[in-house]
């Protein structure tokens, strides 16, 4: 079963933008992929562009959408559940890159709060601090993350660099950079951040 379409990725805004925004992006992205414009236009993007703005500017709608979408996104990141993560050398090469994407994400949708904690990368990653612990000493030894006053942990610029790097060759970076990742990063962002609230 494939997952829903997830309209704040379809008008590539943040699940917390206002109305305004809204219509203001849905107006530039609609003109641009309007199936009129002999440049860029492109009639399925269109239509889907169209299906978001629609349920998105609606407040009773979107209110549905979003309960949906939270119902939906409550298990941990599913790349993560894979085995891949776990055993030996290799199990820890891709903590590492599993990590910097979360952060890399993180970073892109996060606004003022570009770290996360610990126990937020325990719980969409599915692993336990102890599997997590060389993986982060690692990565801040290399200068590939940060840790901030407050214990949050984000991605530097030399980690954005290397895991974009890395994915190139790197089918998993690859998939840990995708769209898709990013979209479940930031529906977990934001259930934390209303569960803080």
């Amino acid at each position: 079963m494939s997952k829903p379409i997830d309209y704040y990725e379809v008008l590539q805004i943040s699940c917390n933008a206002d109305g305004e925004t809204i219509h203001r992006v849905y107006r530039i992205m609609a003109a641009r992929f309007h199936p009129d414009n002999p440049k860029t236009g492109d009639v399925d993007r269109f239509l889907a562009l169209r299906e978001a703005y629609d349920v998105l500017s609606d407040p009773a709608q979107r209110a549905q959408y979003d309960r949906s979408r939270a119902a939906n996104n409550e298990a941990p990141l599913p790349i993560f559940e894979m085995q891949d993560f776990i055993d030996g050398l290799e199990g820890e090469v891709n903590r590492r890159l599993g990590v910097l994407a979360v952060l890399y994400h993180h970073r892109r949708v996060g606004g003022s709060k570009p770290g996360i904690s610990i126990l937020e990368l325990e719980r969409c990653m599915a692993l336990p601090r102890e599997y997590l612990d060389f993986t982060l000493w690692y990565l801040r030894s290399k200068g590939y993350v940060s840790a901030e006053d407050n214990s949050d942990y984000s991605v530097t610029a030399k980690g954005v660099d290397y895991l974009e790097s890395v994915s190139i060759h790197n089918p998993l970076a690859k998939r840990l950079i995708s769209p898709e990742m990013s979209q479940s990063v930031e529906t977990e962002r934001e259930e934390i951040v209303s569960a803080a609230a």
